[in-house]
């Protein structure tokens, strides 16, 4: 919901600078209650600067997502001081007169239905005992997700985006020249679908609906990679002042992220790159950075399905000695806690080598305000241990983490286009995405890699890993409907030496465990004698029952 204000007239250059030197609060009030959820507003320009591209204007807006049905209270203030856009103190400042200060609202039932985050069925997703949930239904909730084009939001729909430079460092992929433009799927627009402008952003929104209907659920972007990889991507103005956000931009991707919650897309919202993240406060939660994730949150934090992370590849490593040191972690941490209402989950982006992920992750491990961990993985051999190993880890230190498979090696390949892929990505899909899941992870999102066509920052058409949507979408079905996912745990060792999850069928008390056999390998005895009633399917088709299997790889499932 936007709650709308005329105030003082100003602009995003003006010499009281809106963004930081005034501040709206809204604090609303559940039927009932007499504590507040405050919600901090930002300056809007016009109210329509996604159609007018508008630099001034006397609106400011706060968007907040109530939980109930029933009648809200609210009142609301603007004040004016010197850095109050970060001052946590809500009475500080100078009260500015806006239209009006105080209401109320009646919520009743959602009409949004299906895979809709606006369906109540639905709710917020919410990071709980190392697993994320939707807290409509409660829910486990696994993703299906596209990690690639890292830099969705370098697109050329977009207004004040344009790219400081092309890529083509060694270990990373090539961006190119041009800006996204995402023309193959502007067939996949449909009338009525959000536009803005003169009737841009069809592509972007078309590819929005292509990864919906092939069963994506989750989509991984940068909002800011200044002298990173794609530098194409950031919330300001101008990327070298962090002060001044560009308000038409912010509100144009504010009309692709809501397409995608109304999609059954959660945002998987990066908030930066190894390269880049000192440039904010060398690295400390300062002025700006704090500015930076208030902003943020304070546009966009009112999406149902959003999970913050602190940063790809965070941390410094061998190749890259300069990185964010762990008190630093810990400060953003503790800042996107503090000004985040929705207690949205919070995940840590590792490096890809094991002694990486010790040396940045394990200092975390116990703190209660980090869900988890993105893993990047660069060997896909070693996904079911890596995610067994963390799982462990996390919970012998009292806070068991979110683990989702969300950048896999080697960096070159990651997931290839499907012309290349000429065993259909089977080894992947073994690999990534079923080892990932049977050792009781989230799930997984697909990196395009450096190497290919369509790679992780020039990817233009997702028709290209249209098999890998179908594969992954098939395995998360047949996963959801086999086994119930609030009563998954890992096989014990004595009971199968491959990886094996079992739980309860759902809606049952009937007990099940789901295998996974390589091409050659024998059911083991043990397991064997467990079942009453099995099945073989296969991996890339999960659907698809097998009935000539020994020489195939095969998911078993045993009743």
């Amino acid at each position: 919901m936007a709650f709308e204000f005329t105030g003082p007239d100003t602009s995003e250059f003006a010499a009281a600078n809106p963004f930081t030197d005034y501040r709206l609060v809204v604090a609303f009030y559940a039927p009932g209650s007499d504590v507040p959820t405050r919600i901090r507003g930002f300056y809007a320009a016009d109210g329509d600067a996604a159609d007018t591209s508008a630099v001034s204007g006397g609106v400011w807006r706060a968007m907040f997502t109530p939980d109930r049905e029933g009648r809200w209270r609210w009142t609301a203030r603007l004040a004016e001081g010197s850095d109050i856009a970060i001052d946590q103190d809500v009475a500080s400042g100078t009260t500015i007169a806006i239209s009006q200060s105080s209401g109320s609202f009646d919520v009743g039932p959602s009409l949004a239905d299906g895979k809709d985050w606006r369906a109540s069925a639905n709710g917020r997703l919410v990071a709980k005992n190392g697993e994320l949930i939707a807290t409509g239904s409660g829910n486990v909730w696994l993703k299906t997700g596209a990690n690639s084009p890292e830099n969705l939001l370098g697109y050329s729909g977009f207004d004040g985006t344009w790219r400081i430079d092309s890529n083509a460092r060694d270990g990373e992929s090539d961006s190119g020249k041009q800006l996204h433009r995402f023309e193959p799927h502007q067939q996949d627009w449909r009338p009525g679908d959000p536009e803005w402008g003169d009737k841009r952003g069809h592509s972007m929104i078309g590819a929005v609906n292509y990864l919906a209907d092939n069963g994506i659920n989750a989509a991984y972007f940068l909002v800011w990679n200044v002298e990173g990889d794609g530098k194409d991507v950031w919330p300001f103005i101008d990327p070298n002042d962090q002060t001044r956000f560009d308000t038409s931009k912010l509100d144009q991707w504010e009309r692709v992220f809501t397409h995608m919650q109304n999609q059954g897309i959660a945002l998987h919202v990066v908030l930066q790159e190894t390269e880049n993240e000192l440039l904010m406060d060398g690295g400390d939660t300062g002025r700006i950075r704090k500015l930076f994730i208030a902003e943020l949150v304070a546009r966009f934090g009112h999406h149902n399905a959003l999970i913050w992370n602190l940063g790809e590849e965070n941390g410094p490593v061998h190749w890259r000695p300069e990185g964010q040191n762990d008190a630093q972690r810990r400060a953003m941490i503790e800042w996107l806690t503090q000004v985040d209402p929705y207690n949205h989950p919070i995940l840590l982006h590792t490096h890809a080598e094991p002694d990486d992920k010790d040396a940045i992750a394990g200092p975390l491990l116990g703190l209660r305000d980090l869900d988890g961990l993105s893993l990047q993985i660069a060997d896909p051999a070693l996904v079911h241990a890596e995610t067994v190993k963390w799982f462990k880890r996390s919970s012998d230190a009292g806070h068991r983490w979110v683990l989702t498979m969300d950048e896999i090696g080697p960096w070159q390949n990651g997931a290839i286009p499907d012309v290349d892929a000429k065993d259909d990505h089977l080894a992947l899909i073994r690999e990534a995405l079923w080892g990932h899941i049977l050792a009781g992870g989230s799930g997984v999102e697909w990196y395009f890699g450096a190497k290919f066509d369509h790679n992780d920052l020039s990817a233009e058409d997702f028709r290209s890993r249209e098999k890998l949507w179908a594969s992954s979408h098939s395995a998360r079905q047949f996963i959801e409907q086999t086994i119930e996912l609030g009563s998954r745990e890992i096989c014990p060792s004595d009971f199968a030496s491959t990886p094996c999850l079992r739980g309860t069928v759902p809606g049952t008390k009937r007990q099940v465990a789901i295998v996974y056999l390589r091409a050659g390998e024998a059911l083991e005895p043990g397991l064997a004698k467990q079942r009453k009633a099995i099945e073989f399917r296969d991996p890339l088709n999960a659907a698809e029952l097998l009935v000539d299997h020994q020489l195939r790889d095969r998911i078993v499932v045993i009743y």
